[in-house]
């Protein structure tokens, strides 16, 4: 038997949160899940106040984590993150998916976490504390709470780049998503590249990022980035896409990035 439960905030919610529970937020997967019938949970919890506050706090951008694609597109200070939430789904899609729900989105979804890795984001959970989204895609598998926003520092104008690859344009499920956080830009340092539906989360390719730094963002700049792009990745196989061939066409979309911005 599948029960609901609502609470007025997410930290009332978080409370509740068991083994074999599972937490709505816009349900453009969970209620997928409901209707096939899944049986890994039976209750869902859901809360009548979500956190969808995106505002300016200090140097970083906080997003509250029910804040939907939409209300992303309408943020003028995300505007670096257009290009991003755009593209995930048909409007349909983009007015229910939550940036929390992007956070737990598994292989091949959750395209805007992709970008929030590149971005270095934190993540704030609902009993107040936070750690890196690295650390969080690390511990997601046995995670217990719920996550009340991200903060992310906003890239220098020309510095943050994005791809996604898919069959169905504009708004089919990833091949595989990249995501570049450049500072610097023409000879960029502490450069954080990260790969969407190339493991079980979104994956930084940390050789990759090393072989950039202080490298000239032409052709000859970086080929040594490009050899070795995929060592830190997991790809996988799927309906959309073999291990196999997400390995072999990855340095070519991170070359069209990298020299002119995934065109």
């Amino acid at each position: 038997m599948l029960s609901v439960e609502t609470y007025p905030t997410l930290a009332q919610a978080a409370a509740h949160v068991g083994a074999t529970s599972q937490f709505l937020a816009g349900g453009t997967l969970l209620m997928r899940a409901v209707n096939y019938g899944d049986q890994r949970f039976d209750k869902i919890l859901r809360v009548t106040q979500p956190d969808a506050r995106i505002q300016q706090e200090g140097a970083r951008i906080r997003i509250g984590a029910g804040a939907t694609m939409c209300d992303v597109l309408s943020a003028r200070d995300l505007d670096f993150l257009h290009p991003v939430a755009r593209q995930i789904g048909g409007p349909a899609i983009r007015n229910m998916a939550t940036v929390g729900g992007n956070l737990f989105a598994p292989h091949p979804y959750g395209d805007l976490a992709t970008a929030l890795l590149a971005l270095d984001a934190e993540v704030i959970w609902a009993d107040g504390r936070s750690e890196t989204i690295e650390t969080f895609f690390a511990g997601r598998a046995n995670a217990r709470g719920l996550v009340q926003a991200v903060t992310i520092a906003r890239p220098n104008t020309g510095e943050f780049r994005w791809s996604k690859v898919s069959r169905v344009k504009p708004k089919g499920i990833s091949v595989m998503a990249i995501a570049a956080w450049l500072p610097g830009v023409a000879r960029p340092s502490n450069t954080r590249l990260a790969f969407g539906a190339m493991g079980p989360t979104p994956l930084r390719a940390k050789v990759a990022e090393a072989a950039l730094n202080n490298a000239s963002l032409d052709e000859a700049g970086i080929a040594p980035a490009l050899v070795v792009c995929t060592q830190d990745l997991q790809p996988q196989d799927d309906p959309l896409a073999t291990a196999w061939y997400r390995r072999e066409v990855a340095p070519v979309h991170l070359k069209r990035l990298l020299l002119n911005g995934g065109r």
